[in-house]
């Protein structure tokens, strides 16, 4: 089991986590995101027009913790990478968010981003640890 997935493995029941993206000043902000692991990742969907894709877009350096669901963090943060995913994994991430949160993220997100005409976007987050940073 690699470091990653050691990281991971408290967060694979998490509910939501505060997820907090950079803008282009360095300013944090979080947002509570419902996410699921699989392994050494974990993913998350937004829609292609809010603020928190905008930011990964603008730099995927984020940083995620355990929370309650209206987004009061619970535990220690998790650096981490974030990559907008397309295609099949993409696909993939939905389903894994549809298994876990079948009511909200089988039906409910997916009706509500078409409704708006929003595109799904499902983004990936892998953990980054100091010896990891280091050889990059």
């Amino acid at each position: 089991m690699n470091d990653a997935t050691q990281i991971l493995r408290p967060f694979v029941r998490q509910w939501a986590v505060l997820l907090t993206t950079y803008k282009r000043d360095g300013t944090p902000v979080g947002t509570a995101v419902n996410i699921v692991v699989e392994g050494d990742h974990a993913y998350f969907r937004t829609w292609d027009t809010a603020w928190k894709f905008r930011r990964i877009s603008n730099n995927p350096e984020v940083e995620f913790a355990p929370c309650t669901p209206l987004g009061r963090p619970t535990g220690p943060p998790v650096r981490a990478r974030a990559r907008i995913l397309e295609g099949e994994e993409s696909a993939r991430a939905g389903r894994l968010l549809a298994r876990k949160y079948p009511v909200s993220h089988g039906v409910l997100v997916p009706l509500v981003h078409r409704l708006r005409s929003n595109k799904t976007m499902h983004v990936e987050l892998r953990p980054v640890g100091d010896a990891q940073r280091n050889r990059d």
